[in-house]
């Protein structure tokens, strides 16, 4: 398909699907005071789900969703979790009992997994190699700002609706959304020949649910707690009997051989530090704004702005250098480990500007890297499994993400208020990005076992083509 196909309208409606999507996952914690005084009475362990389950579900079913879309067409895909989505919000919006609202949780979380592969598969067939790396670029910016949004979002929705209009306003928006794509995005080429894999999908999802339960839960129930252990015993037995069923069977849904690959591997390890950096000044941004500094819900949604403008303004640069990935992604991934050891000296008196500056540092980190990073696994595989290749680096994501969260939530647990625990808990963050992004580059590096990687994986193609 030529270059010129992506149009400013697809690209704008895409970009606006994902932003949507990932904005539910942190929408819905600055509503837990409200929702906890509101009439459905729901218990602690409730409450944990409601904000839980559509994490779980939507990284959980990521990756089998960006099959299917290959296989069926991920237009179709699109539209179908659209409906998805807005069938939760609508279900979460109109709930009488605690089980219905977790319930429309987990429905949207499955059409957010249709919807996030299915945009960075449409927008790298549309692109062309010459357009990918702007199309990605804006795809990133989109859920990069998701993420902030959803708490700013859930904050104004906090002080001036009840919770019930954050998934009220969801259904018209995202009947708006599959209008839109309807009319803006053409179909692309379907993969027919690859199988879903009934078994592997099960024993990957559920394998995932459970380590992502584990994760989530962790710090609420102590990471030595039996219920925790019990997760992440069952999900290392639920995937590594995925692994060896996807070793024996001719067609499966992921061919975990992929990673022998070393630029699958680092880009992979490269998203989950990403966004396990940024998911933990996410979780602290807002607290310490209101809590800390006394800014009320509007005055802090100016006052986080400047996470915005790195997002915005860098990954048009980054594109200049797409040839290069390496240090595009090097130095991205040490600004964003930098800006959180700034950030982890801010008290009561530090000045805002000098806060908005490491805000500014982190968001200039993003910017630069997960473009790079986001490419670089989307074209690690064919470009007929793309879906698949974004649901794997979208998975990486929230896994990222999640982690965050919970190593940050940890720390701050061991300490009397956030004043006191957010420093060491960024501290914490900011030293396991640094490592990691060691661990990124030198993996990056190795162009020799890459090549001996694609080499074998077509021998190993072609050797199957001839049995059949």
């Amino acid at each position: 398909m030529p270059p010129h196909a992506l149009k400013r309208s697809t690209l704008l409606a895409l970009c606006a699907c994902v932003l949507v999507a990932q904005s539910m996952v942190a929408a819905i914690n600055l509503l837990i005071p409200q929702l906890s005084s509101s009439s459905l009475h729901p218990s602690s362990t409730e409450i944990l789900w409601t904000v839980d389950t559509y994490v779980i579900v939507f990284a959980s079913l990521l990756i089998p969703a960006g099959a299917l879309g290959d296989r069926h067409g991920q237009k179709g895909a699109l539209l179908t979790g659209l409906g998805l989505f807005a069938a939760g919000a609508a279900t979460s919006a109109l709930a009488q009992s605690p089980a219905l609202l977790i319930a429309g949780r987990g429905v949207s979380g499955a059409g957010a997994a249709l919807i996030t592969p299915a945009t960075m598969s449409i927008l790298l067939r549309l692109a062309g190699p010459e357009g990918r790396a702007r199309a990605v670029a804006s795809w990133t910016l989109a859920i990069g700002l998701g993420g902030m949004l959803g708490n700013l979002g859930g904050g104004l929705v906090g002080q001036f609706l009840t919770w019930r209009a954050l998934f009220a306003l969801m259904v018209p928006l995202a009947a708006l959304l599959a209008i839109t794509v309807a009319l803006t995005t053409p179909r692309t080429e379907r993969a027919p020949q690859h199988r879903l894999d009934p078994l592997g999908t099960l024993l990957l999802t559920a394998g995932l649910v459970a380590v992502l339960f584990g994760i989530i839960e962790g710090p609420v129930h102590g990471w030595t707690s039996p219920r925790i252990l019990t997760a992440f015993a069952a999900g290392a037995a639920l995937v590594t009997a995925f692994t060896a069923h996807s070793l024996r069977t001719r067609t499966p849904l992921f061919d975990p051989r992929d990673f022998t690959s070393p630029r699958l591997r680092s880009t992979t390890l490269g998203l989950a530090t990403g966004f396990f950096g940024l998911f933990s000044l996410f979780y602290v941004n807002s607290q310490y704004l209101q809590d800390v500094k006394g800014y009320g819900p509007a005055v802090t949604g100016v006052a986080i702005l400047p996470i915005v403008v790195g997002m915005a303004v860098l990954p048009r640069l980054a594109t200049r250098w797409a040839g290069r990935p390496l240090p595009v992604i090097a130095t991205g991934l040490t600004l964003i480990g930098l800006g959180l050891l700034g950030v982890s000296t801010v008290d009561a008196g530090t000045p805002y500007p000098l806060y908005a500056c490491w805000l500014l540092v982190i968001s200039a980190g993003t910017g630069l890297s997960m473009p790079a990073l986001t490419l670089g696994v989307a074209t690690a595989l064919p470009p007929h499994r793309a879906g698949l290749a974004s649901g794997l680096g979208t998975s990486a994501r929230e896994i990222g993400a999640a982690l965050g969260v919970a190593v940050t939530g940890t720390v701050l647990a061991s300490h009397p208020d956030l004043s006191h625990g957010m420093g060491p808990a960024l501290r914490t963050v900011a030293v396991l990005v640094l490592v990691c992004t060691a661990v990124v580059v030198l993996g990056h590096r190795d162009r020799s076992g890459e090549s001996r990687t694609i080499a074998s994986r077509r021998k190993r193609v072609l050797s199957r083509s001839v049995r059949r």
